[in-house]
């Protein structure tokens, strides 16, 4: 299946869900912000969210500065 992924396209094999997702990417120890297809997911629910064919996933780091 492909996702976006910040802008890119990746193929990922079914079936997924968004924890899926973050683990493969490395994502999963950090603090992050999530948007699957514009929609934010809590992090309580990324075990519990499929992913289908065709989504876009926004991930999001906060950066330290001012």
């Amino acid at each position: 299946m492909k996702v976006t992924i910040n802008g890119r396209e990746q193929t990922f094999e079914a079936p997924l869900n968004l924890y899926n997702i973050l683990e493969q990417q490395g994502y999963v120890s950090m603090m992050i912000a999530v948007a699957r297809n514009g929609s934010f997911v809590p992090k309580d629910n990324y075990v519990g969210t499929p992913i289908q064919d065709g989504d876009e996933i926004e991930i999001v780091a906060p950066m330290q500065g001012g």
